[in-house]
């Protein structure tokens, strides 16, 4: 059995589940310091970190992937580049070597027998009743929709709305109705972007109002975010059951809603008079909505109603082009970092016993390369007739080492044909030192990457 090997659905299944309850905050965490320092670059930023957070999330719980021999074949690709650039000689060519990273069988973290069974029951139930939610959400959106009567659109109205179109740079076509399902205003679709309006809404409001409300409702629909909303809740379904998760969809509420305040404040007459007409809509739309619309986004969708007015208000300095980059660049680090972290702690369950640890599903210890210490090595020799047919590559061979330090099963990952019978008889000759675990040697699974580049 590879190290590397696929596991079983079901404990691929149950380490995505068990993953996910430290994976789901540590991304949160690391999202959380990396919006407080895109917050002076502005909304958009915030927002980006938000969405790549929320994808991050569901995704990485899932992964399997080996860091450190992802490193190893990017180092290959490296040599290989640079001997293409070393040299003048057409016949000329090299072998290089690189040692990967091993892994050790060792008993893992075992549940009992019948726990596994519980946590996988309690997911898929779990993972039922947020589909199912989701679905209710959206019958309950198309339904509202259904009922909505078209607004008669008035000449002045029609107006309104180009000029706004305008404004905001608007491309997609806009349908405008009236629903008493809603007491705010609201925007769905996804190929067509819907407005609807609470009743008696265009008797009440005023014409510097009725324009703060077009302009933003516009820019959700420009932005599609109904659409991006309804993939995000798609998206996230097995991981719908984390309180992380809940805490990060607010926080991409939030920050989306400021995006669209930025533009329009933008396309009207200023952040101080947007600002004010937010507050006057606010004191005039006091009701609740009466159901809760899952996927409908409007003006007072996020719950920062306080934070979206200070933000208008408050004076603004535009940062340089420098401090732009370093922000982004430092958000982009620490990302990189926390799912590093994320891939290279992630833990093996074993759905075992602890009698039957050696048998089913051991956890894999990975060993650092340095670690697996070759006393003896032979370089490999480039075949004559691979550099004449101007053949090269990487071959890269998975290796047992027994607890002698033999290799032992030898198999090919991947590499030109012609080069992998001199990669394998390279490799029979080595030997390693015997690697120890709690002081008792035990076998190693480890990759040999071998380059073969010709000169130019």
């Amino acid at each position: 059995m590879s190290a590397f090997a696929s596991m079983s659905l079901s404990s691929w299944l149950l380490d995505a589940i068990l993953n996910s309850i430290w994976q789901v905050p540590l991304i949160f965490a690391a999202a959380w310091i990396a919006a407080r320092l895109a917050r002076p670059a502005g909304p958009r930023m915030e927002h980006r970190v938000w969405v790549v957070a929320l994808i991050a999330e569901t995704i990485l719980p899932v992964l399997h992937l080996n860091l450190a021999i992802l490193w190893q074949q990017a180092c290959a690709a490296v040599v290989w580049v640079w001997n293409l650039c070393q040299g003048q000689n057409p016949t000329a060519g090299e072998a290089r070597v690189i040692v990967g990273p091993g892994a050790v069988y060792a008993p893992g973290l075992h549940l009992p027998a019948m726990l596994p069974i519980a946590i996988e029951a309690a997911y898929a139930c779990t993972l039922v009743y947020f589909a199912l939610r989701l679905a209710m959400g959206l019958w309950k959106t198309s339904r509202m929709l259904h009922e909505a009567q078209a607004l008669p659109v008035t000449s002045e109205f029609a107006a309104k709305l180009a000029h706004a179109s305008i404004q905001t740079g608007a491309t997609h076509s806009i349908h405008v109705a009236i629903s008493p399902r809603v007491t705010s205003p609201v925007t769905l679709g996804i190929m067509r972007g819907v407005l609807l309006l609470p009743p008696g809404f265009l008797s009440r409001v005023t014409d510097a109002d009725l324009d703060a409300v077009l302009a933003h409702e516009l820019a959700h629909i420009e932005r599609r975010d109904f659409a991006k909303n309804l993939f995000y809740g798609i998206l996230s379904l097995p991981i719908a059951w984390h309180p992380a998760l809940w805490l990060t969809t607010a926080r991409l509420a939030e920050s989306r809603e400021m995006v669209c305040d930025e533009t329009a404040a933008s396309s009207i007459s200023g952040r101080d008079a947007y600002a004010r007409a937010l507050l006057r809509l606010a004191s005039m739309l006091t009701e609740p909505m009466p159901i809760r619309t899952l996927h409908a986004i409007g003006i007072f969708d996020a719950n920062i109603f306080e934070r979206r007015i200070m933000s208008l208000t408050q004076r603004r300095i535009p940062l340089a082009p420098s401090r732009r980059i370093a922000l982004a660049a430092s958000c982009i680090v620490l990302g990189l970092a926390a799912c590093a972290s994320a891939l290279a702690l992630r833990m093996d369950v074993s759905p075992a016993s602890p009698s039957s640890a050696q048998t089913q599903n051991p956890r894999i210890i990975h060993v650092k390369a340095e670690d697996t210490k070759i006393v003896s090595k032979v370089n490999p020799v480039y075949p004559v007739d691979a550099k004449k047919a101007r053949i090269q590559g990487a071959v890269v061979l998975d290796v047992q080492v027994s607890k002698e330090g033999l290799p032992e099963n030898i198999k090919i990952q991947q590499g030109p044909r012609e080069l992998q019978q001199s990669a394998m008889d390279a490799v029979r000759q080595w030997r390693w030192q015997p690697y120890l675990l709690n002081g008792e040697p035990v076998e190693v699974e480890t990759n040999v990457t071998v380059v073969y580049a010709l000169a130019k």
